[in-house]
């Protein structure tokens, strides 16, 4: 009992330490916080959005759900919300808003501000998120690995990392964010591209006499039954400009589907055209279209900022492997001097979300880059003005049930690439996106020198053997592709 006496008086005094807003100057403004959180849309399912009051020097926070329940934080530097209680609040205010005042202290005087909604959505979100976080690192592997984080707390655990091997990690993909089978590809001198199944682990050579390259960008049929992959020759280059500071690009690149029953990967003339780049395909929900980006040949690295890839879409016959010859225009980008990538198709099959920037394939280096829809009923394409900030708003992900997508984002500070999710209403309209929550916000992304890259959504934890996964890599063996021509 005498050793309990000064850990119980140690949590007294700082219970006792913490600041209480005291006769708050009432002012009109809205409080100027990190993460921006106010009046974003959020689901049930999500981590206490934490916050910092930027140059308060204290803060007192109440959060009111609708019932009347009220959740406090006080403290000097950020909120501590608890995340049970958060979580009993969130499900007593789906479908309406909670209302968070907010107090802060600064040069010894409180002041109030205008009190904010966060509104909760009745609409659900997946388990979680998996992700790749890389150094800006450019001539060598640094460290970087692909991880998963449970999206009620914040938990996040490493699937599998370089330092477990030599080489990069990366193109991580799973079939309507069912994380039970997954494509991810290693490059390097151990290069492949694994296939799991559940734990299993199966480790391919997907390069073969008749194709450009190895398999990457993948995506997968619905049926689980193939795998689109684009082959792709790329390089990197460095600018000179202050704002620019590395282009990635392909000299060559092709489309093929993989057939997995089968074991040969399955192409044809007119997504393997000569003096036509086709990259980033992606298969319909129904699995019957085929969906890619295009672009003519031109000279690298001279004429790069020629380079402008339109949206197009070829018929799939999932019965037999087929590639369709009835090639279709969805989106003329070039024509407007944009470039288009990473088309995305909702799972209800209404829309396409893609990126739009200046030129090129990799718009995560261009500060122009933006989100655009495409509303496949109407044939309208918009920009997502409700999400798009003057910075680079690049990849992004569907929630399984459409209601979510999670893009990445350098708004947070032009450098390194932070991950906001955003609500998707029934009428194809986006909420206000919020940054991924964090205990202690403003010193975890002060202090993280690495990007988030590539964000999926899984239904549930990955169910990933590293162990087995790291010998698979490390081993000589690998499974070659077959290959065929379409009918």
């Amino acid at each position: 009992m005498k050793r309990m006496l000064p850990i119980l008086t140690a949590v007294l005094i700082l219970a006792a330490c913490s600041p209480k807003a005291k006769d708050p100057l009432q002012c009109s403004e809205l409080p100027d916080i990190y993460p921006d959180y106010i009046s974003v849309t959020i689901p049930v399912g999500i981590a206490p959005l934490d916050f910092v009051l930027n140059g308060a020097q204290g803060l007192d926070v109440k959060v009111e759900a609708p019932d009347g329940t009220i959740l406090e934080s006080r403290g000097k530097g950020a909120t501590r919300f608890s995340e049970r209680r958060w979580a009993t609040m969130l499900e007593k205010a789906a479908g309406d808003s909670l209302k968070v005042s907010v107090c802060g202290l600064f040069e010894g005087k409180w002041k109030a501000f205008k009190s904010f909604p966060i509104h909760v959505s009745k609409d659900g979100i997946d388990y979680g998120l998996t992700y790749r976080l890389l150094e800006p690192g450019y001539e060598i592997y640094s460290h970087m690995g692909i991880y998963e984080r449970e999206l009620s707390s914040y938990g996040q655990r490493a699937i599998l990392e370089n330092t477990q091997f030599d080489g990069c990690v990366n193109c991580h993909s799973f079939n309507h964010n069912d994380p039970r089978r997954m494509s991810l590809h290693i490059r390097g001198s151990h290069g492949a591209t694994l296939l799991t199944e559940e734990r299993e682990i199966t480790a391919y050579n997907t390069k073969t006499d008749s194709t450009l390259g190895f398999c990457v960008y993948p995506y997968w049929h619905p049926s689980g039954k193939y795998i689109a992959y684009s082959t792709n020759n790329t390089r990197q280059g460095f600018h000179v400009q202050e704002d620019k500071l590395i282009e990635v690009f392909d000299l060559d690149s092709d489309l093929q589907v993989y057939d997995i029953e089968n074991n040969v990967v399955i192409t044809a003339p007119q997504i393997k055209q000569k003096g036509i780049w086709e990259s980033f395909p992606a298969f319909s929900p129904d699995g019957r279209t085929l969906f890619f980006t295009s672009a003519i040949q031109i000279e690298i690295p001279g004429e790069l900022p020629q380079s402008k890839y339109n949206l197009l879409k070829v018929s799939f016959d999932p019965d037999t492997g087929t590639i369709g010859k009835d090639m279709e225009m969805l989106v003329d980008a070039a024509s407007i001097g944009k470039s288009i990538s990473f088309p995305k198709p909702s799972y209800d099959g209404r829309y396409i979300m893609y990126t739009l920037c200046d030129y090129g394939t990799f718009p995560i280096w261009h500060h122009e880059s933006d989100l655009w829809l495409l509303d496949l009923e109407t044939g309208q394409t918009r920009p997502l003005d409700e999400v798009n900030s003057e910075d680079t708003d690049s990849y992004h992900n569907w929630s399984s049930n459409g209601r979510w997508f999670v893009f990445s984002s350098r708004r947070d500070d032009g450098l390194f690439t932070r991950l906001y999710i955003a609500h998707f209403d029934e009428n194809g309209v986006a909420g206000k996106p919020f940054m991924l929550p964090q205990r202690d916000p403003g010193n975890y992304y002060e202090n993280l020198f690495r990007s988030y890259n590539v964000p999926e959504f899984v239904t549930s934890p990955v169910p990933f053997d590293r162990i087995r996964a790291q010998k698979a890599i490390d081993s000589k063996d690998r499974v070659p592709f077959g290959f065929r021509w379409s009918d």
